[in-house]
């Protein structure tokens, strides 16, 4: 089936290329643009598209504002468009928590000159947002195979919520699908570490904003972001939590009641010292598709705390952590995944999922509560 698209942007340029670049897809066409936030909201309505692209800067009505009026009238997948800076970062985690599912780098030196992998990666995108929505005609994502060799040796040389409060579901979003009656019993973790993708600030946001302050284990997080939107998205999530959230740097050494988030374009690695953990923040490795990639994080846990990591696997497309969550439960740690009704994209925990190496399937509003009954 054909993947209908609104473009919404003020950039007449922007519009015409992204245009062009979307209806020379076989399955994708471009059905409606519009000139701002305002227009945007109405031809959503009139034309009901799979999918909407959507820019911030635009008069009449921004794009965080049209975002949050299609969600409240007839919720829609939309993909932003983005600057890669500190505020261009702020402004997407707004836009993802209004509602939006995913973003893109708003690049128009490549959208000038043809980017073919450009190109690639819009289209690609386009599909995998149109496959979030509940009623999405598109096959589920299948999980991309990781090569295990390429995860065990990496190159060495590392609406804002009140923090303890749960975020309301966003719509079609159920609370508690039923859960697996196999419940993890309460023990001591050395670390928890998270990896999640498309869906991911706000997964994150649920789950940590549920921990108090005085949880009693460190955690790892890997979320797929760009290097320049790391160090806003962990200034957020710190704000927002009881817990205490930064960017990860060389050298930190694990703590109760401490996330450390990988940076992107990086890797992050945990070393045991004498049985304290300690950051490895490593250049981005180009044989590996993330940056920072889950399996090589989680992989160095199954190494150095063998048995004694609890994973969780939340939303996101293909199927990183996968091989770094079969690493860790072969040393006889536990895997957590979110459930497939909650999460934005059902590829990462489906593919940890159907390998058979879940202990827990969680929906999404039940992980933080269950990480705080789980960890002693």
């Amino acid at each position: 089936m054909t993947v209908s698209v609104l473009v919404v942007d003020d950039s007449g340029f922007f519009r015409k290329r992204l245009t062009e670049i979307l209806n020379a897809s076989d399955n994708i066409k471009v059905v409606g643009v519009a000139t701002n936030g305002r227009e945007g909201v109405e031809m959503a309505a009139k034309l009901r598209p799979d999918v909407i692209t959507m820019d911030y800067e635009m008069p009449v009505m921004d794009g965080i504002t049209a975002v949050r009026e299609i969600m409240k009238h007839r919720p829609t997948p939309v993909l932003m468009f983005s600057s890669l800076t500190y505020e261009g970062a702020r402004v997407t985690l707004d836009a993802l928590e209004a509602g939006a599912v995913d973003f893109l780098p708003k690049n128009f030196e490549e959208i000038a000159r043809d980017s073919s992998q450009l190109q690639k990666i819009l289209r690609e995108r386009i599909l995998d947002v149109a496959r979030s929505s509940p009623g999405a005609r598109l096959p589920p994502v299948a999980p991309a195979p990781v090569s295990p060799a390429s995860v065990q040796r990496p190159t060495v040389a590392r609406e804002p919520i009140a923090p303890g409060r749960q975020q309301p579901a966003r719509p079609g979003e159920s609370e508690s699908p039923k859960t697996p009656a196999r419940r993890t019993a309460a023990r001591s973790f050395s670390v928890v570490a998270i990896g999640t993708s498309t869906g991911g600030p706000i997964a994150l946001q649920r789950v940590l904003t549920g921990l108090p302050a005085g949880f009693p284990a460190p955690l790892v997080l890997v979320q797929h972001m760009p290097a320049s939107f790391t160090p806003a998205f962990a200034d957020r999530l710190n704000k927002l939590c009881q817990i205490e959230v930064r960017q990860a740097e060389e050298g930190d050494l694990l703590r109760p009641g401490l996330a450390l988030l990988a940076p992107g374009g990086k890797q992050m690695m945990i070393e045991n010292r004498g049985g304290q953990g300690r950051i490895r923040i490593l250049p981005g490795d180009e044989r590996l598709n993330y940056r920072p990639c889950a399996d090589v994080t989680f992989g160095s846990l199954a190494r150095s705390f063998p048995g004694k990591t609890l994973g969780v696997i939340l939303t996101g497309m293909g199927a990183d952590g996968k091989e770094g969550c079969r690493m860790m439960k072969d040393t006889g740690s536990l895997i957590w995944a979110q459930d497939e009704k909650t999460s934005v994209i059902y590829g990462m925990p489906m593919a940890v999922t159907k390998a058979g190496l879940t202990d827990e399937i969680l929906a999404l509003g039940d992980i933080g509560t269950r990480l705080v009954e789980a960890v002693v």
